[in-house]
C-alpha cells in the first residue's frame, strides 16, 4: 500500500463565505464544489476540504488557546505573502517573526475562526 496524500477538513457554517475568503483573500484555488456542502482548495500542490455544518467548529476555542493551528501553509517569502493578505483585508493575529526553529512566520485567522500559520523555511 502506498499512501499518496493527506487531506485536512475544515468545517464552515457558511461555504460560500469561507470558500471567498480562501480564493478571493489568500489567492487560493478552488478545486471543486458539491452543492453547498462540500469544497475543495488548493494550496500550491496540496488540498484540504471544506465541510458545512450547522454549529461552529468546537476546536476553534480550543486551538486559540494553546498557540496550536488548524494549517500550517508554507511560502517561499513569509513576508511577501503577509503583506499580500493584508492588502486583501486579512488581520494579522501575529505579524511576521523569525522563530527559534529557523522559520519566518505569521499567522492569521480565516472566515470562521481557524488559526491558519503561514511558514518560511530560513533553516539554509
Amino acid at each position: 500500500m502506498k499512501i499518496t496524500g493527506v487531506i485536512p477538513q475544515l468545517r464552515t457554517r457558511n461555504l460560500g463565505e469561507s470558500i471567498r475568503f480562501y480564493t478571493q483573500k489568500l489567492g487560493l484555488e478552488l478545486v471543486f464544489q458539491y452543492e453547498d456542502f462540500y469544497a475543495g482548495i488548493r494550496a500550491g500542490n496540496q488540498i484540504f476540504h471544506l465541510k458545512r455544518v450547522d454549529e461552529k467548529d468546537p476546536s476553534i476555542d480550543w486551538v486559540s488557546h494553546g498557540d496550536h493551528f488548524h494549517l500550517y501553509l508554507q511560502t517561499d517569502d513569509a513576508t511577501a505573502a503577509a503583506a499580500f493578505v493584508k492588502q486583501n483585508g486579512v488581520a494579522l493575529v501575529e505579524d511576521v517573526h523569525d522563530t527559534a526553529w529557523a522559520t519566518r512566520e505569521f499567522v492569521i485567522l480565516d472566515d470562521q475562526g481557524h488559526t491558519i500559520y503561514f511558514g518560511e523555511d530560513r533553516s539554509e
